[in-house]
């Protein structure tokens, strides 16, 4: 049974604001006067079942479970909340409910954005949806994008509203590598949309929702102050990619992969090598990215400009998402998704306090 180290966690951070296939195992960073210590990872709520997505409002907590319910965190109270679909959830391996992102007006409208997996004549497709929150329920409320290609795997689904007011979605190959070099098709994509559901008029493709292509199965999205969209996707075998995103580029699968090159196609910033860490929601704060590791078993923290990646917590078994928000780091546990070893209360989340360093 994995638990907690109980040695205290040394965490390198220089906080000056916040924005809202796998490796290493127990290694802590190396103590230098520049460090603050802190004390672990405090666990907020248990019994998740096989969390994907974390949101917050205001103090209020929410998390999507693949299952097909929202879990809300208020006044240190859990309730998990029913989600009403039009179509039966997929029962595929890594599909279900994933992506959830609450709408910017979410307090007024209480609207939020879901991706889901389906089955229709035994064929499974991700559609984008609007949820709207009524007392403890969610309904499905409109149909942004449907059909989205899905498979056995690959499915994407991670969900973000980027700094430009757009609505961003990662699809997956769905197991069919040629379709992400397809522009005719969804999958293997990042897709931009606005919130209505139309084709944004500056996309990079004319009357497509395709913003960047070439995508094996992409798991996160996150922004820096400059607008700078990044993205963390899962290799073939190993060769896990953090990218920088530019719109209408080309990111190389199934063509190259890890340190391969071909003219027209993007490099990613680093990737795993012959190490898996199976890069899952990641999250942007003053020149750092924090990475979710499932196979990886760690919450990794990736310094963009000195390319070093780093171990923040481990012995925590597979975690799914992370978030920044108001000075802390929260982020879920996902040992309940058949491919971790559960303790008795999970899955959890965790809230991580960040530390200025000296």
């Amino acid at each position: 049974m994995k638990r907690w180290c109980s040695l205290i966690l040394m965490i390198t951070l220089a906080l000056t604001g916040c924005s809202g296939g796998e490796g290493n195992n127990g290694a802590q960073p190396e103590e230098d006067s520049t460090e603050t210590a802190i004390d672990g990872p405090e666990v907020l709520v248990t019994n998740l079942a096989s969390p994907w997505s974390i949101q917050k409002d205001g103090e209020t907590l929410y998390v999507s479970e693949r299952s097909g319910t929202i879990v809300q965190w208020k006044n240190e109270h859990m309730e998990r909340q029913k989600v009403q679909l039009e179509k039966k959830l997929s029962s595929k391996a890594e599909a279900g409910l994933l992506g959830f992102v609450l709408d910017p007006d979410f307090s007024k409208n209480h609207q939020a954005f879901a991706y889901y997996t389906y089955e229709e004549n035994g064929k499974p497709s991700n559609r984008i949806i609007t949820l709207q929150q009524v007392d403890d329920t969610w309904r499905e409320k409109e149909i942004l994008i449907d059909k989205i290609p899905s498979g056995d795997y690959h499915h994407g689904g991670r969900l973000k509203i980027g700094p430009d007011g757009k609505l961003f979605a990662t699809t997956g190959d769905a197991r069919e590598p040629m379709i992400a070099q397809d522009l005719d098709s969804l999958g293997g994509k990042l897709l931009r949309l606005n919130l209505d559901g139309t084709i944004p008029d500056d996309n990079p493709f004319e009357n497509s929702y395709i913003f960047s292509y070439g995508h094996r199965n992409p798991q996160g999205l996150a922004w820096d102050e400059t607008g700078q969209l990044f993205e963390s996707e899962h290799g073939e075998s190993a060769h896990d990619e953090l990218n920088a995103i530019l719109p209408g580029k080309n990111y190389g699968w199934p063509e190259i992969e890890g340190s391969e090159a071909q003219s027209n196609m993007e490099a990613p910033m680093i990737h795993s090598g012959n190490d898996t860490w199976a890069p899952s929601g990641i999250a942007y704060s003053d020149g750092k990215l924090f990475v979710a590791a499932l196979r990886g078993e760690a919450l990794k923290r990736y310094d963009i400009k000195s390319g070093e990646m780093t171990d923040l917590v481990t012995d925590s078994g597979r975690i799914r998402d992370v978030l920044v928000d108001g000075g802390f780091l929260y982020f879920i546990r996902n040992n309940t998704d058949g491919r971790g070893k559960a303790d008795r209360n999970d899955d959890k989340l965790y809230r991580l306090p960040l530390a200025k360093s000296h």
